[in-house]
C-alpha cells in the first residue's frame, strides 16, 4: 500500500516531482564536479610521488620537504646504501622545462625529472623498454605527454630550457612510456640523472667535476613493514637529512593542504544545500495535503503506512535526480580536454552518489515527523 502510495501521487504530479528531481540533479552534478575537481588537482600534484617504486623520501634537513629547495649529494647517497635494512637509494632530481610541439605549436611546461637507470624513482614503463645508461639520451615519457603530442616509442622530442640568457634546445628520444606521474600540474619527462644535471636550467654541463647533487633521494626497504623504524634509522645514520613516508611528502607539497581543504568546505556545504533544498520541498509538500492525510486516517490508514509512504516517496524522487546528474556529470567529465585536471574515480564517485542519495532521508526526515503527527479531526476540521 504504502509503495503504491507513493508511486501514485507521484505520477499524478509529475511536474512538481520532476522539478525536484532536476533540483537534486544540479545538485549531484556540482557535487560529483567538486570531487572530480578535488581528485584531478590532487593527482595533478601527487601522482610521481604517489606511484614511487619506493617506501621513504629524504630530503635535505631544513627544507620543509621541499623537493625544491632540497639538495642531496653523492656523499648522503653513499651513506644512505651503508644503512642496514636498505635495499637500493635511488637519486631522483626535478626541474621544469619547455616541450616544443613538432607543428610549432605553443610550448608545453613539463615537469623534468632525472633519475637513476634501474634504481628506485625510475618509473615502469608499459611501452618500451626502461632507461639503461646514466648518460643516455633515450627519455620516458607518461601519458599526458603521449595525449598532447601523441608521441610513441622511438619518436624524437624536443626540449627547450633557458641557460642564463640563452635559449637551448635538445632532442632526445622516447625510449618508454609510462602512465600518468604528472608533477606540479604537469606532464612528466624522465631521464638519466647525468643528462637531467646536463640539460636542467643551472646544471653542471660547464662543470663536469662538479658533485652530482639531486632534490631528493628515494629508498627502497628490506622490509617495508619497518617504515617508522627505518626513518629513525636513517635519520640517525645519516647527517642533515630529514624522512617522510610518501604520503608526508605529498601533502607537504606548497598548497596542497589548502587546496584540498577548500575544496572539501566546498562539498560539504553543496550537501547541506541539498539537504535544505530537498527539506523544504517535502515540508511544503505535506503541508499542502494535511487534509488529505487526515481523511485517510480517518478511514483507517495507520501511522506506519503514512510514514513509509513518505519515506519511499522521498527516496525515489531523491535517487532519480541522483542518477540523472550522475549520468549528466559523467558525459560531462569524458569530454574535457586533457589539460583539465578532472579525473572521477570510481571510488570517489560511489562514495559521494551514496552521500547524495541520503541527502533525501535526511532532508525530508521532517515533514514525515509532520505526517505522522497530524490528527485526523483536526485536519479535516481544517479542510471545512
Amino acid at each position: 500500500m504504502s509503495f503504491y502510495l507513493a508511486i501514485k501521487e507521484v505520477w499524478r504530479n509529475k511536474g512538481r516531482f520532476l522539478l525536484i528531481a532536476s533540483v537534486v540533479a544540479l545538485i549531484t552534478t556540482l557535487v560529483l564536479f567538486i570531487a572530480a575537481l578535488a581528485e584531478g588537482l590532487a593527482a595533478a600534484n601527487r601522482e610521481y610521488i604517489e606511484k614511487l617504486n619506493g617506501e621513504l623520501l629524504v630530503f635535505q634537513e631544513g627544507t620543509q620537504l621541499s623537493t625544491t629547495a632540497s639538495r642531496i649529494g653523492r656523499g648522503s647517497i653513499a651513506e644512505l646504501r651503508r644503512v642496514e635494512g636498505i635495499e637500493a637509494v635511488g637519486q631522483v632530481g626535478f626541474s621544469t622545462l619547455k616541450l616544443v610541439p613538432p607543428d610549432g605549436g605553443e610550448d608545453i611546461n613539463v615537469s623534468f625529472i632525472g633519475v637513476e637507470p634501474g634504481m628506485p624513482g625510475e618509473p615502469t614503463v608499459y611501452d618500451g623498454q626502461q632507461l639503461m645508461r646514466s648518460s643516455s639520451n633515450n627519455v620516458i615519457v607518461d601519458e599526458g605527454v603521449v595525449a598532447r603530442l601523441g608521441v610513441k616509442v622511438g619518436d624524437a622530442i624536443r626540449l627547450k630550457v633557458t641557460q642564463g640568457t640563452q635559449e637551448e634546445f635538445y632532442d632526445l628520444t622516447v625510449a618508454g612510456l609510462t602512465d600518468r606521474r604528472q608533477y606540479f600540474f604537469q606532464p612528466a619527462v624522465f631521464a638519466p640523472i647525468l643528462t637531467w644535471d646536463k640539460i636542467r636550467p643551472g646544471g653542471g654541463a660547464g662543470n663536469p667535476s662538479a658533485d652530482l647533487v639531486s632534490n631528493i633521494a628515494v629508498v627502497k626497504l628490506n622490509d617495508p613493514a619497518q617504515l617508522g623504524t627505518m626513518k629513525t634509522t636513517i635519520e640517525q645514520n645519516v647527517k642533515d637529512v630529514e624522512v617522510a613516508d610518501r604520503q608526508r611528502a605529498w601533502e607537504a607539497i606548497p598548497g596542497y593542504a589548502a587546496q584540498q581543504s577548500t575544496l572539501t568546505t566546498q562539498q560539504f556545504f553543496t550537501f547541506f544545500i541539498g539537504v535544505l533544498v530537498v527539506g523544504g520541498f517535502f515540508q511544503i509538500q505535506t503541508l499542502q495535503k494535511v487534509a488529505q492525510i487526515g481523511m485517510l486516517k480517518a478511514i483507517g490508514l495507520s501511522n506506519w503506512t503514512v510514514g513509509w509512504t513518505a519515506i519511499i516517496q522521498i527516496v525515489t524522487v531523491n535517487a532519480i535526480g541522483v542518477a540523472i546528474g550522475a549520468v549528466g556529470t559523467l558525459a560531462l567529465t569524458a569530454n574535457f580536454p586533457v589539460t583539465v585536471p578532472i579525473l572521477l574515480t570510481g571510488t570517489a564517485a560511489l562514495t559521494t552518489v551514496l552521500a547524495l542519495l541520503a541527502i533525501g532521508p535526511l532532508g525530508g526526515i521532517v515533514s514525515v515527523f509532520v505526517l505522522l503527527r497530524i490528527e485526523p479531526l483536526r485536519a479535516l476540521g481544517m479542510a471545512q
